[in-house]
């Protein structure tokens, strides 16, 4: 399993990112491969993948949610295996910083590859930077959930 960890500062409020990280269908907007993510409930989003011409569908369950402070997941079925915390750190009033750590088991052929060349890698770091244009051209949210998920 790979550990990929990559943060970002955002000229944003710690809600607005927060808020805006919580818009699963959202993701295709900013992250390179995913074609679609279907939120079934408050825990578990449906994801398709697309990446180097290879589609996966995935599930991912929400163990871990806490307010402007983080989100936590894991995979529960389909081909991808991985986990990860975002967090969330109010810098000031309108600056906040997003730090991912997400640790992916590659599976195919295809992932394997993409692991030892660090394309893996990469292709998260660049998520992140298109997160933070993102939000930061949008100025505001496109919706929220601020509930609270405990773990177990």
């Amino acid at each position: 399993m790979s550990t990929v960890k990559e943060s970002v500062e955002v000229d944003v409020p710690v809600s607005v990112a927060y808020n805006q990280w919580t818009q699963f269908e959202e993701f295709p907007n900013f992250m390179e491969g995913v074609e679609e993510i279907k939120q079934l409930d408050e825990r578990h989003n449906h994801w398709t993948t697309k990446i180097a011409g290879v589609k996966r569908e995935f599930d991912t369950e929400i163990v871990d949610q806490f307010p402007d402070e983080r989100i936590t997941w894991r995979s529960t079925s389909g081909d991808t295996k991985q986990k990860g915390t975002v967090s969330f750190q109010r810098l000031d009033e309108t600056h906040t910083r997003v730090q991912l750590v997400m640790d992916v088991e590659p599976t195919g052929v295809v992932e394997k590859a993409g692991d030892l060349t660090g394309t893996i890698d990469r292709r998260i770091k660049g998520d992140m930077r298109r997160f933070k244009e993102y939000i930061e051209q949008h100025g505001g949210a496109s919706g929220s959930w601020r509930g609270r998920i405990q773990p177990g």
